[in-house]
């Protein structure tokens, strides 16, 4: 099938992360691109090469956005064993996108999860306030590290896409609520529609919650800062970082990666997923 995307090819060697060493922790943030009708990049095409590109990282804790409940459950079938998600749609139950959070139930245990919504009335479902016209929700999920003996919250968003006030107020939002979560290590991923470095979220995001950027952090970068978003295309060098891997100063970056795989030479996503490989305090 014909790709505008060029990809760094399929095997072994092409593995940039892979299963996290030791008492490291590999997380992923990716924007799955729900099952649109993308004529060349239907989701029975693109679902090969995720569930390859998936099967080779085996990242210990994944954040998705986008993904819709059968695609999720197709995602789940195609894990290697031991994987599970936790996740609600944006309109409540199965309903719409979700922020699922997947993870390697051999490493990490689930202590309690909560959902909310980015608005005035975080606990309303689907609500919006902030001039966004889709609703945009947070997934919480605190672990159990079961190599380490720490525990961690893990916390997967997508910002809106339209609406720069409903980014500033969801990274307000977002970084109070990842202060509540204070003395543990917090590691925040998601689709922010918004660049790093230079976006009033992000900086927000940063200065408040005292969150660093995995990227920057890394001791390693495996590759260039590719833009996130693709379109399918071949990523740009030095481009638009909008989908970040964050955390609390505690936890140390030992390598970080943006991922232009493409197995079977079809881009499993409209995304490239962002990687880090990263240590608890």
């Amino acid at each position: 099938m014909a790709t505008e995307f060029q990809p760094i090819g399929a095997g072994p060697d092409d593995c940039l992360i892979g299963p996290a060493p030791g008492d490291a922790l590999h997380v992923m943030s990716y924007n799955l691109r729900y099952p649109a009708s993308d004529p060349g990049h239907f989701w029975a095409e693109r679902r090969p090469g995720m569930a390859e590109l998936l099967r080779q990282e085996r990242p210990t804790v994944i954040g998705t956005q986008e993904g819709v409940v059968d695609q999720l459950r197709n995602l789940a079938a195609d894990l290697p064993d031991g994987y599970e998600w936790i996740g609600e749609g944006r309109r409540g139950g199965t309903r719409d996108e979700f922020t699922a959070v997947f993870y390697d139930s051999r490493r990490l245990t689930p202590r309690g999860h909560r959902h909310f919504w980015l608005s005035d009335t975080p606990g309303v479902v689907g609500s919006t306030t902030w001039g966004n016209r889709i609703p945009r929700m947070v997934t919480c999920v605190r672990f159990a590290d079961e190599v380490t003996g720490r525990e961690l919250m893990v916390v997967n968003t997508h910002l809106d896409h339209a609406s720069e006030r409903a980014r500033v107020r969801g990274a307000e939002l977002l970084a109070s609520t990842v202060q509540s979560f204070d003395p543990l290590p917090v590691i925040v991923t998601g689709d922010f529609n918004a660049v790093a470095e230079r976006s009033d979220a992000y900086r927000r995001l940063l200065a408040t919650a005292k969150l660093r950027d995995a990227w920057l952090e890394a001791k390693e970068r495996r590759t260039p800062a590719y833009s996130t978003f693709t379109g399918y295309r071949a990523p740009m060098i030095d481009g638009d970082r909008i989908d970040w891997v964050l955390t609390t100063p505690d936890v140390v970056a030992e390598a970080a990666a943006i991922n232009p795989s493409a197995p079977g030479g079809c881009a499993p996503s409209d995304h490239l997923p962002v990687q880090a490989l990263l240590r608890l305090p």
